[in-house]
């Protein structure tokens, strides 16, 4: 399986903050938004993953992350020159993902979970069409809603509905095979004039082979994309790493603990961070050293 993390769009909801700087590298309590669904994919067992991102802002992004190498992972950038839906980034990684099946995440969208991990790659192990993830929500209408049947079928999927027929609202987490980037390509842009991601997710539940799996309870899920849910995001890593003692979402820890890196890279990585940094105190705590 391969990745394709969607950094891309120009972030209205948040100016001024996203005026001159992309979304997905701001800070979310200790890190970068980005690195939370780089550890989503890594997590996954994923090893070879795309970023797509605007032209103004693609070489910070390859400053920041490299090509990977430093987390046992190789990391590749594309440009979307204006956005044009999210399904869009399937067709721009059509040549990466090559003859695979992919995971696409969106660069706002962070998941925390104890059992997430797990989840994660038995959901890659079983995919057949579409695998999409459902969190339930108070406010439904901002999101793309599922409606599901009493044996969890997905029964319809509907962008921001005025009415809603469930609570349950689609994640920016998406698994597909390979045949979907040519369903991708195919799809009638929207009056948007976006490739619309539910027309895509559609496809596969007309045909009975798109699954939902209900994070629910024991998980958290934000879409940072407004100056609310990015404080709430915010908070909620500050408190779980300061009562616990951990870091979510540190790539460098991820890295090791999936076998990507042994404890001499993991300890180089802490070094490079600085130990007058607290996150790269952790992680050279980590390798012992």
């Amino acid at each position: 399986m391969r990745g394709i993390i969607l950094a891309g769009g120009s972030g209205t909801r948040l100016h001024p903050l996203t005026s001159v700087h992309s979304k997905q590298l701001l800070p979310v309590y200790d890190k970068p938004m980005i690195y939370y669904p780089l550890a989503v994919l890594m997590q996954t067992d994923i090893r070879e993953i795309l970023i797509i991102s605007t032209p103004n802002h693609l070489n910070v992004y390859r400053e920041l992350l490299g090509d990977g190498s430093k987390l046992g992972i190789t990391l590749e950038y594309a440009v979307q020159d204006e956005p044009k839906g999210l399904a869009q980034a399937l067709l721009i990684g059509r040549d990466f993902v090559g003859e695979e099946t992919l995971c696409l995440v969106l660069g706002d969208n962070i998941f925390y979970g104890t059992r997430f991990p797990d989840m994660l790659r038995a959901e890659a192990d079983r995919l057949d069409g579409c695998t999409l993830f459902g969190y339930p929500v108070s406010d439904p209408e901002r999101y793309g809603v599922a409606e599901l049947d009493a044996d969890s079928n997905i029964v319809s999927l509907e962008e921001k509905p005025a009415e809603p027929r469930s609570n349950l609202a689609v994640t920016g987490l998406y698994m597909y095979d390979n045949e979907a980037i040519d369903r991708a390509a195919g799809l009638t842009p929207s009056d948007r004039g976006e490739l619309e991601i539910t027309d895509l997710n559609l496809t596969f539940v007309q045909e009975k082979r798109a699954r939902l799996v209900n994070l629910g309870r024991g998980s958290a899920w934000f879409d940072t994309g407004t100056h609310d849910s990015l404080l709430e995001a915010a908070t909620f890593v500050q408190l779980l790493e300061k009562r616990q003692g951990i870091r979510i979402s540190c790539l460098e820890e991820v890295a090791f603990r999936m076998g990507f890196i042994d404890r001499d890279q993991l300890a180089l990585n802490g070094n490079e961070l600085s130990s007058s940094s607290s996150y790269g105190r952790y992680v050279m705590e980590l390798a012992g050293a």
